[in-house]
């Protein structure tokens, strides 16, 4: 059963190990400067040959607040006017981006990220996915897989009944915690009416997917208090919830700098908070899907993982895999063909650099065939759990054990622990090893020797 997990903590001390979480690889880490402009243009044209449908994700970076535990690029501003000039060098870069590509096109997925996307006004909502409808063929029925991040402190009714009309049809609402002096911790005064208010609107008004946004490892949290929030999100009823786990990096995130150290949970409360999350939800019939994704068996990831469809992108878990994706404001990042290619993440060089019509691209990476077949093998055991030798050995005309000869001492060792099954013409990860799978990932990374802990936190 793909749902069978095992908790086996003698595991988990030993295997899990500060990594990449795989939306991408090679990570951006590895990204260069050597890349830009010219060749995303290149990028572009190829898709527009391909015929490949698209995927756009849409970063509006603005927040009113600052939460403490965030790590994301953002603006923290009381002023909603700084959204305006934003906005107009989106625009642009929309019709830069759009002239490249075909008519034929379609937009099958859509993401507004942030920061808060809802900062901006209804108005400048409207108008920008008109601007987008004018320059994108977005697939314009409700099957399509358009997404937007909520915090239910910046919305309300009105709010959800314009984005569904705007065409939205998922919901990723952020819920850090819901215990009162855990959010004074990270300055995030979020109350459970606000949040069950943005789900009852977003049930009525026939949204697709509802999913909650979790973290554990925040101040003053402690196991019993996690649970009690784990607790009342299962009672929510979301078709996903995520539970992703706080890394205290205050030396690269300055406002961590304003969360005190010694309220940080212990490693084993960290531990006990994840175990219990992991039973609470199994319990509550939804099954794990890997890393820090969870979804109740009728929603699209969890089928799409049962039939072999599951497919992992820089948005994580998707069944859009086969879009070529296209990032769009500052940090953005693409993903065509074999191409990676990200904006500036400084607000306002993206919008100079816009202001005279060039893309913001400043850095990027070509995937060699290595890094395409390391790609296929990592995705397969992300979202699988399992890999079948002879489709990368027919793909790719390399014999498996011979092309990995390095990693396999390493893989034998996780065999013999109980972590995988090596059998002569697949691998597949047991269910005490799939809290775990992203370690069996990175004994296939070419690159797994030049991280470092600072980059990357630990899966648990």
């Amino acid at each position: 059963m793909l749902d069978a997990i095992r908790w086996d903590a003698d595991l988990i001390h030993r295997y899990d190990q500060a990594g990449p979480r795989y939306t991408s690889y090679p990570t951006p880490l590895h990204f260069s400067g050597n890349l830009g402009s010219f060749d995303l243009l290149h990028a572009l044209r190829r898709s527009r040959q391909s015929g490949r449908p698209l995927s756009l994700h849409l970063h509006l970076p603005f927040c009113a607040n600052v939460c403490y535990h965030c790590r994301c690029n953002k603006v923290i501003t009381k002023d909603r006017s700084r959204a305006l000039p934003y906005l107009e060098r989106l625009e642009r870069e929309i019709e830069l981006i759009a002239c490249h590509l075909g008519a034929d096109q379609v937009v099958e997925q859509l993401h507004l990220g942030g920061g808060t996307p809802t900062f901006v006004s209804h108005d400048e909502l409207r108008q920008l996915m008109a601007h987008l409808r004018k320059h994108f063929s977005l697939q314009d029925d409700d099957h399509a897989d358009f997404s937007i991040e909520i915090d239910p402190r910046e919305a309300d009714w009105p709010t959800m009944g314009l984005l569904r009309e705007l065409g939205f049809n998922r919901v990723n609402i952020s819920l850090p915690d819901l215990d009162l002096d855990v959010q004074r911790a990270v300055n995030r005064m979020q109350t459970f009416e606000q949040t069950q208010t943005i789900i009852e609107a977003a049930r009525t008004l026939q949204y697709r997917t509802i999913q909650i946004d979790l973290v554990y490892g925040l101040p003053l949290q402690t196991p019993e208090r996690f649970a009690r929030t784990i607790d009342a999100v299962i009672a929510l009823q979301p078709d996903r919830v995520s539970v992703s786990n706080y890394v205290h990096l205050p030396e690269r995130h300055m406002a961590q700098r304003r969360i005190n150290p010694t309220e940080l949970p212990a490693p084993t409360n960290k531990l006990a908070m994840w175990q219990h999350s992991v039973e609470q939800l199994t319990r509550a019939g939804y099954r794990y899907i890997g890393m820090d994704q969870f979804a109740l068996p009728d929603d699209e990831l969890a089928m799409a993982q049962e039939d072999g469809r599951l497919q992992r992108n820089l948005r994580g878990y998707t069944t859009h895999g086969h879009c070529d994706l296209i990032g769009l404001g500052a940090s953005a990042i693409s993903q065509i063909g074999n191409l990676y290619c990200q904006n500036s993440s400084d607000v306002t060089l993206y919008q100079q650099t816009l202001g005279q019509s060039q893309l913001a691209t400043v850095r990027g990476l070509r995937c060699n065939e290595d890094d395409q077949i390391r790609h296929r093998v990592i995705e397969a055991l992300m979202c699988e759990f399992e890999l079948r030798f002879d489709e990368i050995e027919r793909d790719y005309g390399i014999s498996f054990r011979a092309y990995f000869e390095k990693s396999w001492p390493a893989l034998e060792q996780m065999d013999a622990d109980g972590l995988i099954q090596l059998k002569e013409d697949a691998i597949a990860i047991l269910p005490a090893g799939r809290l775990l799978a992203h370690s069996v990932c990175m004994q296939f990374d070419h690159y797994f020797s030049a991280y470092s802990a600072p980059h990357f936190s630990r899966a648990i």
